[in-house]
């Protein structure tokens, strides 16, 4: 699933592009991802954006006049590209708009579950449909991080992931911080000491930074993760061999001797989880 620093990279090359020029044709949209009927896509015709933007993974759109947003959120499979005038795509997208002078913004999604979303929505509606987001995880202060760690005892990684909590981190950049700060992806949040906080906050900024730097340069997920989905192969900090839990929906990857003690964490669906 495309993350912070994914999303954030596409929002800064989209910015310009987006809105040099008017609206020509809005859609077509595939049923499974517009979900708003009301105002109409055609709304969008004869306008144009103001730019782009970010809430947590959610690429914003607002046109000029302030009066709607067009909100993509592209899930695990999405992929959103611009494409200049001219230039060849893909034939049935699941959502295109067509700019003034032959640009073109598509949607494209693989696999057969289609989940992401295109939304045409008031600023007002944007306000009460993202308003359960939690703070950026890229703007997360050290003291705001401490005040969600303690709010409940929760463990460390599907905290990180929780977009409730914290906006942005997903499952890849969970496991990178966590490597990062040396912490245990099961360690209650609430038994954290200080300096393990520190440590988290500072695993947070830097390594988002960082992938944020790399996806602008257009670098793919293997330079970017040097943990995630790479089981097996050396640890980057110490050698060890990288081994990873698995639940039904998602892995989680991690360093035995980094993060755990040495201990290897059980399958989550064949065991009871080591501590």
């Amino acid at each position: 699933m495309p993350e912070l620093p994914e999303v954030e990279a596409w929002v800064r090359e989209l910015d310009p592009l987006v809105s040099r020029a008017p609206i020509d044709k809005a859609g077509p949209a595939h049923i499974a991802t517009l979900k708003t009927f009301s105002p109409p896509l055609s709304a969008l015709e004869g306008r144009r954006f103001e730019g782009s933007a970010r809430r947590g993974k959610n690429l914003l759109f607002p046109l000029e006049g302030d009066d709607l947003v067009l909100r993509v959120h592209l899930m695990s499979a999405g992929r959103l590209r611009f494409l200049p005038a001219g230039a060849k795509g893909p034939k049935t997208p699941m959502f295109r708009l067509r700019f003034s002078g032959g640009d073109e913004l598509v949607l494209t999604e693989a696999g057969k579950k289609k989940r992401a979303g295109v939304w045409l929505v008031t600023p007002e509606q944007l306000e009460e449909d993202l308003g359960h987001l939690g703070p950026d995880a890229l703007e997360l202060e050290e003291a705001g991080l401490a005040e969600i760690l303690g709010r409940e005892r929760r463990q460390l990684h599907p905290l990180l992931r929780d977009q409730r909590a914290i906006a942005g981190i997903g499952r890849a950049h969970a496991n990178e911080i966590l490597l990062r700060a040396h912490l245990s992806p099961f360690k209650a949040s609430t038994e954290l000491s200080p300096d393990e906080i520190t440590r988290l906050a500072t695993a947070i900024r830097e390594d988002l930074t960082r992938a944020l730097e790399l996806r602008e340069h257009g670098k793919g997920d293997s330079v970017v993760y040097v943990v995630h989905d790479r089981l097996g192969e050396p640890c980057p900090q110490c050698g060890t061999p990288i081994a990873r839990v698995d639940f039904e929906e998602h892995t989680i990857y991690y360093c035995p001797s980094c993060q755990t003690g040495g201990r290897l964490l059980k399958d989550r669906r064949l065991s009871r989880l080591l501590r």
